[in-house]
């Protein structure tokens, strides 16, 4: 018998639910939102279902008037019903009548912004609070308040657990399969984007092969700011003809509003403590699993490192090492993996999570959570179980810069097995034992 995951988003909707009329639930396909809708509704509408996408365009009225809460599955198949709920809504605005749910944004919407009316709510794949990988022991909102407490607790998750987590996806659907039925799982799931999403949204892909190859690149360049340009040469290395660029931002566009790029967005302030950021996105994907599935690492070549550099998984044909950032691809997604994590414990918090690096390079922070009264907290992102001086050199230099009013805390997320806090006050916790 199926048993229901209880998600962190869960809390975000109940307390929402319990004063608006209608949310929208939005994100990734198989990130596991109808399922979390459905335990909340009475009458399901599947707009993906023809039979059911007719009716709701012959007479959406009569469908809107069923049993309530009523779940409207894959809205954007038929974009009229949100002109729909709006309209619902703002006849009556008792609480808890609609839940909407959509992988992809509409093609051409031409509907009204909803706002007032719909409450948008962001799903992501499972965090490994989610999965059940550890207890955890340290609370990110806790954090959050501030106050900079005393952190504890021990786990036996390893290097060698998160490398596996990270190829086995944090979409619920694919968390029964192992090993070559997860692979080819994967493998459908970026086969469809390719041969379908494109195409529904509007998008005829004529080189499948290039798209293939762009989305490759994009992969070897996660946890990076590598531009887009770069990212393109990478994608057509030892082609004398490029694709225009109109063709890869296109690309881009399309994977944006399917939900399965998104970039961590420079971090910003707005007190002028720091000159010279940067302002370049730092690249990721839905869930590391597809970055890994992209570039065809398996566990071991991850651990052996034999599959660690750019240029092997991109092209052979990559000369110059500055081409994409060089570097252990394990730590990269690593990374991937807890800014997964983070932006659904922020999330809950009611923060963002962003990314600081200064124009040449000198500072960089890996993730910078922040509040709506924009004080941060400030993560670097460690593949190992031991934290130096070194390791920590730029949340000290952020220190300086921003006070102990602003910075509400620093910390490493690392592999290790203990969280404590250091001499100086900075944070060590394991990836695991950080939870919402």
């Amino acid at each position: 018998m199926y048993t229901y995951l209880p998600r962190v988003v869960d809390h975000e909707l109940s307390e929402l639910l319990a004063h608006v009329p209608a949310i929208l639930i939005y994100g990734a396909k198989g990130v596991g939102k109808t399922v979390t809708a459905e335990q909340r509704v009475v009458t399901v509408v599947r707009l993906d279902d023809p039979a059911e996408r007719a009716l709701a365009e012959a007479a959406p009225a009569q469908v809107l008037e069923r049993k309530g809460p009523i779940l409207l599955d894959e809205w954007q198949r038929l974009p009229s019903i949100w002109d729909a709920v709006r309209r619902s809504v703002d006849d009556d605005r008792s609480p808890n009548r609609f839940l909407l749910t959509g992988s992809a944004s509409p093609v051409s919407p031409e509907t009204h912004s909803g706002a007032g009316r719909i409450v948008s709510v962001r799903m992501r794949p499972l965090s490994l609070a989610e999965r059940g990988v550890e207890q955890p022991t340290v609370s990110l909102s806790n954090l959050m308040g501030g106050g900079r407490a005393p952190l504890d607790g021990e786990t036996n998750v390893v290097l060698a657990d998160y490398a596996r987590e990270i190829l086995a996806s944090g979409f619920p659907g694919l968390r029964q399969s192992q090993d070559r039925a997860l692979r080819s799982e994967l493998d459908g799931y970026l086969l469809r984007i390719v041969d379908r999403d494109f195409e529904e949204q509007g998008r005829a892909v004529r080189n499948s092969v290039a798209l293939r190859r762009w989305m490759r690149a994009y992969a070897a360049a996660v946890s990076t700011t590598a531009t887009f340009e770069t990212i393109r040469d990478a994608a057509t290395s030892g082609q004398r003809e490029k694709p225009a660029k109109s063709t890869t931002t296109a690309y881009r566009d399309v994977l944006e509003r399917l939900w399965i790029i998104e970039p961590v967005p420079a971090w910003l302030p707005t007190r002028n403590h720091i000159s010279a950021l940067a302002v370049a996105p730092k690249h990721q994907l839905v869930d590391p699993a597809l970055a890994a599935r992209l570039l065809g690492v398996e566990s071991s070549a991850l651990l052996s490192g034999t599959a660690a550099t750019v240029k092997e998984r991109v092209s052979a044909a990559t000369e110059t090492e500055h081409t994409l950032r060089d570097g252990a691809l394990l730590g990269r997604l690593f990374e991937s993996l807890v800014t997964l994590n983070m932006r659904v414990y922020a999330q809950s918090a009611e923060a963002s999570v962003y990314h600081l690096r200064t124009h040449e390079g000198q500072h960089e922070v890996d993730l910078m959570i922040v509040r709506g009264d924009q004080r941060v907290i400030a993560v670097e992102v460690k593949m190992g179980a031991v934290v130096t001086d070194d390791d920590v050199k730029h949340l000290r230099w952020l220190r300086d810069k921003l006070g102990d009013d602003e910075l509400l805390d620093a910390i490493v997320i690392t592999t290790g097995t203990h969280a404590y806090r250091r001499s100086d006050g900075i944070g060590v916790i394991p990836a695991a034992l950080l939870g919402p």
